[in-house]
């Protein structure tokens, strides 16, 4: 098979950034790592609530600290490989470290915002899901909680597991979102064409959650992955348009704490558990939360048409990922063919499953 000049190009930057940047970070994070497993066990014994608190925090202070560590290195020792893809304004650990960035501003306005992708992204897609297929909150309580690092989700005491809650959840959401959004979809989307960067993220963040088939073989990890498909997708697209990673962090965070309730109240009513308990208890005083704030926002914070022109800009954005794209060439100005278009989009998909396998041999 010959591949046209656009078709060798549209792989050779995929792969460029598969290989000296997603490979060579994930096995650096894997060695970084190894670390917690070790180190932990002679601190605190295995088997307990602050086992799991330390593995989490541990992790996600090496994944936040090691990435941007690991891009500087990287930069220098391949400097001149990725000059001929890469035309770079600031090195790609100050770029990343941006993304972090609060000011005096706009820092009110990120954690507004955190709340308003809860309210309006994850929390009605996680109640529908679950009203719909009520079966999952018991698959995913068993797959969890039988965890040595989340006993937390089945002690007795309210308030271990509360504190535990807000400390573990807000370090995976941490770590999760600065590797899909704050590294895959940021540093891709400066490697080649931004919707393909947020593809490849989404991609990889619901293949983590279909994982879970390894655990207990169902078909629930399917409607996971697409739930956490369609999440990526719109947390991709807000950090591409903001630059900011801070709300996606804090919206993940809120939605990982309520599941973790669910969790919790399956383990302690079982086998007397009902949907419709937490649904009284739980969803219906979270939709009036979230119908408040929102109203509340849209009053005094936000202009709607700003809202509307954003959701606008998003679904046009994700248009433009399934048709001919002539900033795709970047340094070509021939429009690609319908065919380049389809490769495009066969290899994102390669390298998304790529990213997972690794992700997975090194388990991060």
């Amino acid at each position: 098979m010959v591949f046209s000049k656009q078709k060798k190009r549209i792989a050779k930057v995929r792969f460029t950034f598969f290989l000296y940047e997603v490979a060579l970070v994930f096995v650096f994070l894997f060695i970084l790592l190894i670390i917690p497993i070790f180190l932990i066990p002679l601190i605190v014994e295995e088997g307990t609530v602050i086992y799991g608190i330390l593995f989490y925090v541990i992790r996600a202070v090496i994944v936040f600290l090691g990435i941007p560590l690991i891009l500087y290195l990287t930069n220098l020792l391949f400097e001149s490989q990725k000059k001929i893809i890469l035309d770079e304004d600031i090195s790609p650990s100050t770029g990343h470290l941006k993304l972090f960035k609060m000011t005096k501003k706009n820092y009110k306005y990120q954690i507004l915002y955190g709340f308003l992708i809860f309210f309006v992204v994850f929390l009605p897609l996680d109640f529908f899901i679950s009203l719909l297929i009520p079966e999952t909150i018991q698959f995913q309580a068993i797959v969890l909680g039988s965890r040595t690092t989340n006993l937390y989700l089945v002690t007795e005491n309210y308030i271990i597991f509360l504190i535990s809650s807000i400390i573990i959840q807000f370090s995976v959401a941490l770590t999760e979102e600065t590797v899909a959004r704050g590294f895959f979809t940021k540093r891709g989307s400066e490697y080649f064409f931004t919707m393909s960067a947020v593809m490849i993220s989404s991609l990889y963040f619901g293949l983590g959650h279909l994982a879970y088939l390894i655990d207990l073989i169902s078909w629930y990890p399917f409607i996971w992955f697409m739930q956490t498909f369609i999440v990526g997708i719109i947390l991709a697209l807000f950090v591409v348009r903001k630059k900011w990673i801070l709300p996606v962090i804090i919206a993940h965070a809120l939605h990982n704490i309520v599941s973790a309730h669910i969790i919790w109240s399956f383990w302690q009513e079982a086998p007397y558990f009902s949907f419709q308990t937490v649904t009284f208890f739980i969803y219906i005083p979270l939709f009036i939360i979230g119908i408040l704030f929102v109203a509340v926002c849209l009053l005094l914070v936000w202009d709607f048409s700003d809202l509307k022109e954003g959701l606008s800009n998003g679904f046009i954005m994700l248009k433009t990922y399934f048709k001919r794209d002539s900033n795709e060439l970047k340094q070509d100005s021939k429009e690609i063919t319908k065919g380049d278009t389809f490769f495009r989009i066969f290899i994102d998909i390669i390298i998304a499953i790529l990213i997972f396998i690794l992700s997975m041999l090194i388990a991060i």
